[in-house]
């Protein structure tokens, strides 16, 4: 019971971490002129400045990348208390 409530939170702040970037990204994403790639996800990771060209990114890539690796631990531990019990 301890582990599935703590796999639980582990997953929903992630979820919840992942879902917040992916929400303040779209919110500025029409305010930016000039990405590579997908206009989303230049916004939430970014990309190298060239010269005095200005970088118009939110540099969330790592608060990303650890909301991701939350949720794939919590549901990993749901998953195993599902399976044992």
């Amino acid at each position: 019971m301890k582990r599935t409530i703590i796999g639980g939170i582990l997953m929903l702040s992630g979820v919840l971490t992942i879902l917040f970037i992916i929400i303040a990204a779209s919110i500025y994403a029409p305010n930016v002129t000039s990405w590579s790639g997908s206009k989303l996800w230049f916004v939430i990771f970014g990309a190298k400045q060239y010269g005095n060209e200005v970088v118009q990114s939110l540099f969330l890539g790592i608060p990303f990348s650890i909301g991701l690796v939350l949720t794939i631990i919590g549901f990993l531990v749901l998953v195993k208390e599902y399976f044992t019990s």
